[in-house]
């Protein structure tokens, strides 16, 4: 039998692509893969994959009282499993993955897909953050293997720990039905926004500015300021007028081809902790692949790659002026040359970044953890 790798996040497993692409990979090298993940009143049937899925249910939302339920059912659920080796997904899942680990004495494995300590929804909350900071502090040391999604991340953690942290970075998959040689569509262009809606994306300013962008914004994803940003929209006209549309979750296949139909892509974050300022968000990636170009917040790790591949206009902040001048220039009766050489551009990149090349490094690390008797190349 292979060895098998058992993943935990908090996530619905049906659009958490980036672990999706991680359990896929390591399915396909050879491993027996579980991703145990959350259900929700409203998700849809599992989508079919190359390892097993599991979803807990839990009877609280959110808060301090869905943590406590979902981190006991989950430590129940793994008591019933065996496993080469236990990885959790950010601080939320890993209290328990570490027990598990420690009780059958099997390697622990911590997947930090962000900052969790530095998120804005714990930095606003001094008495929160201080627990989670116990937790990170308490985690990272006994992991046998630790990564990120970004060098900048991982910089921060080697600070803070003293500890060799590993980045697998989050880049979609290359796949044959890329971006065609891009020309600025005729019909309504699409700017589009894929993601969480919660706190510190620029969403707010993003609404804020759409009155003069001639340009029609389309928002995938929920999250915890999905009824405020929808009343925003409202109040401002731009959903009657049709200018705004809240698409809600999308299935990864969807929103790939929609992505493809975009103009624009955005990827807007405040500077509301470190999380934030050093990410490396898989939509830069997304529009990317896509062959879109893209407006970006300055930030290190987009600066660096944008200086090198050059497929993003880059803001040095949210104003919501800033961001409909640079929507603009990249929209029909902007710059179309500007726009056709970014695009020009994320074709060439995507060639580079991607996720065939980014799962190399990822299987490397788990066959020096947990070696593979007949690896599949």
């Amino acid at each position: 039998m292979p060895p098998r790798l058992v993943f935990t996040v908090t996530t619905d497993l049906n659009y958490d692509q980036r672990m999706q692409r991680i359990c896929g990979s390591l399915a396909q090298a050879g491993y027996a893969v579980l991703l145990v993940g959350r259900q929700w009143p409203t998700s849809q049937p599992l989508q079919p994959q190359p390892y097993q899925q599991h979803r807990l249910r839990c009877w609280f939302a959110r808060g301090k009282l869905f943590y406590l339920e979902f981190n006991l059912r989950l430590l129940l659920y793994l008591l019933s499993q065996r496993a080469a080796a236990w990885c959790a997904i950010d601080l939320d899942t890993a209290l328990p993955v570490w027990l598990r680990a420690r009780l059958g004495g099997q390697p622990f494995v911590y997947d930090a897909h962000e900052l969790f300590t530095e998120v804005p929804e714990v930095v606003a909350r001094p008495r929160v953050q201080r627990v989670w900071r116990v937790i990170e502090d308490f985690i990272v040391p006994r992991a046998a293997l630790a990564y990120t999604v970004g060098p900048a991340l991982a910089c921060v953690f080697e600070q803070r720990h003293g500890r060799a942290f590993q980045v697998v970075r989050n880049i979609s998959r290359l796949t044959e039905n890329g971006p065609s040689p891009a020309s600025l569509p005729a019909a309504t262009p699409i700017i589009l926004y894929q993601g969480a809606l919660n706190a510190g994306r620029g969403l707010e300013q993003l609404l804020a500015a759409m009155p003069r962008v001639k340009g029609r914004l389309v928002i995938c994803g929920e999250g915890d300021l999905s009824g405020a940003l929808r009343a925003q929209a409202a109040g401002l006209g731009l959903v009657q007028s049709g200018q705004v549309e809240f698409r809600g979750f999308v299935l990864p296949t969807a929103l790939r081809e929609l992505t493809r139909q975009a103009t624009v892509g955005v990827m807007l974050l405040e500077n509301q902790g470190l999380s934030y300022y050093y990410s490396l968000a898989n939509k830069f990636f997304d529009y990317l692949h896509a062959g879109i170009p893209q407006v970006t917040s300055d930030f290190p790790e987009y600066r660096a790659l944008n200086e090198q591949f050059a497929v993003a206009d880059l803001v040095p902040d949210l104003e919501p002026t800033t961001l409909a001048a640079a929507l603009n220039r990249l929209l029909p009766g902007g710059d179309a040359g500007h726009y056709q050489q970014l695009a020009a551009n994320c074709r060439r990149a995507r060639l580079v970044l991607n996720w065939q090349q980014e799962q190399q490094h990822l299987r490397q690390l788990y066959a020096h953890l947990i070696p593979l008797t007949t690896p599949v190349p």
